[in-house]
């Protein structure tokens, strides 16, 4: 019997009796019990393994295909499990999938049991309706005019034909099982792909339960649930074959081989990426991925390219650098005394022991930066406006237009049914539901279908509203207390920045970093800080991580959220936004506040009130600094992020199947290949964006302190994209396939994300560089009235009298060099204030006003005018390319005509049957719809 409601994620699967599928006695249950646990299995002589290869994705017959595989291990009190096990299985049955165990005398160590499961016809068919599967029924008739100009420059990056394009390209409709003749169904074992068969598998093992019928304990239900107790190890679908060899099936596809060769190879980066071959494999949703990955990478290039210009023009333009030159000179940078940076520790210094990190900091701070940070706020639209266009040509290659969220609304978790015990009418229809309950018979070979109809109101689970806010603030709550965890780290760091620095003075007052060899002169207490730093920021980063990580699966699944994909959503906000104050938090103090707080001598400020004064930036700025943070935690992040993808799994593959690679391959079996590979986890596409997106907000956010972080993003991706490969390909076995038509709530954190970036570099080049400063002095400041930058060291600098500097902030005896002497009665601090004896002593300058006001009115102007052209170019860029939209509604079209032909005929053929012999009257034709009134349908 079938029981088939308007939601496919109803409560109940659909039965079949065993007629429907079962023809014969090896196949289905009658096999499986027999070797089933605690049953007759151990009077089953188990097969001899030298008489055929088990290296086959094949039952035992070599006929049926394996579609799904579970594993489990007999403990010595399993009873419970057992149990489990035996009625999971039998219910598995039920529903008409058939299931073959392998005796765990048949595997490698001799504990594991298998069970194998394939998927007849009738269920495929049946569930392929439920889930609306599209199928082909006509061949593409639309000409592919996509040959460009010039194509042939691209043949040396282009894969071979067979490779992109292995399949055919049909017009496609939603599966209907009453209407198979209208499909092009040549074969009904290679109908559906394998990752539609495994994907309709483990929608029916996702939902069926493991209890009796008397017990009614509707919490037991699910692979996962038998998963997470225990019950069963593992749960997966096969690769189809080695993937460094092809399958021994003659009539089996060797995709895994192909995507190995073609896609996995280091050696392969240049070529581009067989999307379909991805698609067909992996599934939509990791063909989404990739397919983004790809663009975004092709999209870094022409950021890449403009960003190493700019930093070139800061080399070429190296001599040119007025302010570096006097801070290194004698007569100018070395007659300056700079009054201590810290207290007590720190002694008098001459500006010239800065000349290095001047000359550094120009590669970055310079006019090109200010051109780079506005080109990069219409970069980011450019790519984001191109991948909705990309997009939009995958939904309709890979037949997800009318994939929409709705479609995922009707998908329910299990989890929340089976922990929503609730049950309400459901409010947006208000009526009742048709369910359908099919009976399938066996006669004479034929499958007679029995249609009987009952109406019953339908009713939905829901999660009660004082529940859903009590998860809420609870989850809510965690995520704000981890958030505040981590600004505590950061405020830890600072204070580690505030007491080392005046450690790193003090042993390095006499130079004793000058007997080092080529790096000694370039090591100052403000690089030593700034490096140590970052470096622990770095490592506090990557411990908080692994541990929010659990805590925010823990925590979304404590909200029990209603479908998959607002379970992927919230995951997504909390991950982001902790992600994002963890990666960004030091760059952003760095950026915005370091050296904005700092007081003049005499009045500092200091931390919360203690003894550790806030930090100042060199005389040449702050942004060099930024670049060293951003530098060492993006670079960081990525080396290890590769090195943790591509090692790990490795090793643990590498040691796990230790023992079995001394065997023969006939010997050792495709399910225990697969099985010693590594889990694809519930969180593994997922750490792949959230990767991705954080080094989008490093590339974005901070861009105009360092122009080369594209290239960098560029190299990295270059090899992430294949190392992604290769790790998917050879390590991990195959994921259970997945639809997605975008890149989901990632989208709209970018678009986010775009728009931020354009107010922080704009912010970064008036507060953190000193672009600003200098172009008012020279503008309006130059005393000469000449459109240079001579003087402006000596103007940016203010006047104090040491005289006046308090006991507790002069430096202790011995701390300040050997040549300071009674005789030098004030230093320099950076800043624009009035000198002693002004009427306005100490007080902010007219200046300083001034530049504060240029500040602002930049940040104005530029943040208005990259909005304006962002919104320009998203207004003259359509989201769906014209051609896709025309093959789209050509698509609807044919579905509609094709469909009403059909009927049509069918009515002919089913009226002439009934026919009477003596009828003489003319046979009714049936009307036909006018094309115009079809296209008013669908279009």
């Amino acid at each position: 019997m079938h029981r088939i409601t308007g939601k496919a994620g109803g409560d109940s699967l659909i039965e079949m009796s065993p007629t429907d599928s079962f023809n014969d006695d090896t196949n289905g249950y009658s096999q499986h019990a027999s070797c089933s646990t605690g049953s007759p299995q151990h009077e089953q002589s188990p097969i001899d393994k030298q008489q055929h290869s088990k290296d086959s994705v094949f039952f035992r017959d070599g006929e049926r295909m394996i579609d799904f595989v579970l594993s489990y291990v007999e403990d010595k009190d399993g009873e419970r499990k057992q149990e489990r096990r035996r009625l999971y299985e039998a219910n598995l049955v039920n529903v008409g999938l058939e299931l073959e165990t392998e005796d765990k005398s048949e595997s490698e160590d001799g504990k594991t049991f298998f069970v194998k499961i394939h998927a007849p016809w009738e269920v495929l068919a049946t569930y392929a309706d439920v889930l609306k599967v599209k199928v082909p029924f006509k061949a593409n008739d639309i000409p592919d005019n996509s040959d460009m100009p010039m194509n042939w420059l691209s043949t040396p990056f282009r894969l071979p034909e067979h490779i992109m394009h292995p399949e055919p390209d049909y017009f496609t409709a939603p599966f209907d099982k009453s209407k198979s003749d209208f499909f092009l169904i040549d074969d009904k074992e290679t109908f559906f792909s394998p990752s539609t068969r495994n994907r309709i598998v483990y929608y029916i093992l996702s939902r069926c339960s493991y209890y009796r019928d008397e017990c009614g304990d509707r919490d037991k239900k699910g692979i996962k649930r038998l998963l997470n107790n225990g019950t069963y190890t593992a749960a997966f679908p096969l690769h189809d074959s080695r993937y460094w060899t092809r399958s021994r099936d003659a009539n089996r596809e060797s995709d895994r081989y192909n995507l190995h060769k073609h896609w996995a190879r280091f050696f392969c980066f240049f070529k581009e990426q067989p999307l379909n071959l991805i698609r067909k494999y992996y599934g939509e949703k990791i063909g989404i991925y990739f397919a983004w990955l790809g663009f975004y990478t092709e999209m870094l290039l022409f950021a890449a390219i403009v960003g190493t210009i700019c930093f070139i023009y800061g080399f070429l333009t190296y001599d040119d650098n007025e302010w570096s030159k006097e801070i290194c000179s004698e007569e100018v940078g070395g007659n300056i005394v700079m009054c201590p940076l810290c207290d007590k520790k720190c002694g008098y210094w001459k500006l010239n022991t800065t000349c290095n990190s001047s000359w550094q900091s120009h590669l970055f701070d310079n006019v090109g930066t200010v051109f780079f940070a506005i080109f990069m706020g219409i970069w980011v639209t450019l790519f984001l406006e191109f991948w909705k266009r990309r997009q939009a040509r995958l939904e309709y290659e890979w037949d997800l237009v009318d994939f929409e969220e709705e479609q995922q609304q009707l998908q329910l978790r299990p989890e929340y049914e089976t922990k929503c015990t609730n049950r309400k009418l459901n409010r947006i229809t208000q009526e009742m539901e048709w369910v359908l309950h099919r009976t399938f018979t066996d006669l004479m070979g034929k499958l007679l279908l029995c249609w009987a109809t009952v109406t019953l109101w339908e009713m939905e689970p829901y999660l009660p509203i004082t529940s859903q806010c009590a998860r809420t603030c609870l989850s809510g709550a965690t995520v704000l207390l981890w958030i505040s965890l981590i600004i505590a780290c950061i405020i830890g760091v600072i204070a580690y920045r505030l007491a080392v620095y005046a450690a790193f003075a003090s042993i390095m007052k006499d130079s004793a970093t000058t007997n080092l060899q080529v790096v000694g002169p370039y090591i100052t207490p403000q690089l030593a800080t700034s490096v140590t730093a970052s470096c622990i920021n770095f490592v506090i980063i990557m411990i908080l991580n692994l541990m929010y990580e659990k805590v925010a699966v823990w925590i979304t699944d404590m909200e029990i959220p209603k479908t998959h994909l607002e379970y992927e959503n919230k995951l997504t906000v909390k991950m982001f936004l902790f992600q994002f104050v963890n990666y960004y938090s030091s760059c952003f103090y760095v950026a915005f506040f370091k050296g904005k707080f700092v007081g003049y001598p005499g009045k500092y400020e200091y931390m919360f009130g203690s003894k550790l004064r806030n930090e100042e930036c060199d005389p040449g700025g702050c942004l060099i600094e930024l670049t060293t943070q951003l530098v060492i935690v993006m670079t960081g992040k990525q080396v290890w992020g590769n090195i943790q993808e591509a090692l790990v799994p490795w090793l643990m593959n590498w040691w796990g199947s230790r023992k079995a690679r001394n065997h023969p391959e006939s010997l050792y079996s495709r399910w225990e290949q697969d099985h010693d590979l590594q889990g694809f986890g519930q969180l593994g596409l997922f750490d792949e964006y959230l990767e991705m997106v954080i080094q989008f907000g490093f590339i974005t956010l901070f861009v105009a302190s360092f122009p080369l972080a594209p290239l960098l993003a560029l190299i990295n991706n270059i090899i992430e994209v294949r190392v992604d490969a290769w790790k998917l390909t050879t390590q991990f076995r195959r994921p259970v396939a997945a639809k997605a038509h975008s890149i989901g709530a990632w989208q709209e954190i970018l678009n986010g994300m775009a728009v931020l970036s354009v107010v922080t570099n704009a912010f970064i080049v008036a507060f953190t560089s000193d672009m600003i400063p200098r172009l008012v002095y020279m503008y309006a400041y130059q005393p000469e009235g000449e459109m240079n930058m001579k003087g402006y060291i000596n103007n940016s600098l203010s006047v104090f009298n040491i005289s006046a500097i308090p006991l507790e902030n002069k430096p202790d005896d011995g701390e300040s060099p050997s040549w300071f002497n009674s005789s030098i009665t004030t230093c320099r601090y950076r800043d624009y204030r009035y000198p002693s004896g002004h009427e306005k002593e100490y007080h902010h300058t007219m200046q300083f006003w001034h530049i504060l006001a240029a500040k602002l009115a930049f940040i104005i102007i530029v943040e208005h005018v990259v909005f304006v052209v962002k919104f320009f170019v998203a207004w003259m860029i359509p989201d769906v390319p014209s051609d896709v939209r025309a093959r789209v509604k050509r698509e609807r079209y044919l579905v509609q005509e094709y469909l009403h032909n059909y009927e049509v005929e069918k009515l002919k053929i089913q009226l002439s049957q009934n026919t009477h012999d003596d009828c003489t009257c003319t046979p009714m034709i049936y009307p036909s719809i006018p094309k115009h009134e079809v296209l008013s349908e669908c279009l």
